[in-house]
């Protein structure tokens, strides 16, 4: 497991490549922007957070390099009806195939089947990637700071941005943090879980928020697994969570997750 974000993003590299040849950037491009379906991501968080509650973005994955295959039955029009029936403020659907087996109809069933906003989870080292984003539905997009430099950040920010989608941009230490807070986006997600050795944390997240300004909402991802665990959070003023594994486990997930948050 030693690196295994380089080797996923060696692979991106391969699929981009492959993409374009298959369809332009101009017409992906154009079938982003004929999109007018929207649906707020960051604001979803809000509206949760604002009641008093836990904002959930509930996770829609098969498979993760570390752990293998995590749900056989993998069926994401019933994961996702599950989870808006119980409390989640958003979904986040993984479309990288060769790592967590995802794919994009993934997306598209998810989204088609209820009314939350969706992150397309996703390595995105291209604008090419972000448009396609749009073009699926995606209403947000995953920047990863341990993927990208400064100028991509900034660039593939504005061009989702442009495209009306959210910017969740994600964290693994201070200096990344450092890098994400010239960004404008207000959704700052810390990965408890390292990418490079796959080690789970949640001192992460704590060890980090005496450094983050006023007007960003932290997300805290990866290693939320117990009641405890959500305290702990919350009791930091954490009120934000990614979570996938904990509720692709469970027989119902959307049951997992009211169980675990409400």
């Amino acid at each position: 497991m030693n690196d295994i974000l380089a080797k996923i993003l060696e692979t991106k590299k391969a699929e981009v490549a492959t993409a374009r040849q298959m369809r332009s950037e101009a017409d992906v491009l154009r079938e982003a922007q004929s999109r007018k379906d929207v649906r707020g991501f960051a604001s979803a968080i809000e509206d949760k957070i604002s009641q008093g509650k836990p904002a959930v973005i509930a996770e829609i994955k098969k498979a993760s390099p570390s752990k293998g295959v995590i749900r056989e039955n993998f069926n994401p029009t019933a994961i996702a009806a599950s989870y808006a029936a119980h409390g989640a403020a958003c979904l986040s659907v993984l479309t990288d195939v060769q790592f967590f087996q995802g794919s994009y109809d993934a997306l598209r069933q998810a989204r088609a089947t209820c009314t939350l906003p969706v992150l397309r989870k996703d390595f995105m080292i291209d604008c090419y990637q972000i448009a396609h984003a749009r073009a699926l539905g995606a209403d947000c997009i995953l920047l990863i700071v341990a993927a990208l430099g400064k100028q991509q950040l900034l660039e593939f920010e504005s061009t989702a941005m442009e495209l009306g989608m959210d910017v969740l941009v994600e964290v693994h230490d201070r200096d990344e943090l450092e890098t994400a807070l010239q960004l404008k986006t207000p959704l700052l997600g810390i990965n408890n879980r390292n990418l490079r050795t796959f080690e789970t944390t949640l001192d992460t997240t704590i060890g980090l928020l005496a450094d983050i300004p006023e007007g960003k909402r932290v997300i805290t991802e990866s290693g939320i697994f117990t009641r405890e665990d959500v305290e702990r959070m919350r009791s930091h003023n954490v009120h934000a969570f990614l979570v996938g594994e904990t509720f692709m486990r469970a027989e119902e997930p959307g049951v997992a997750l009211r169980e675990l948050f409400f």
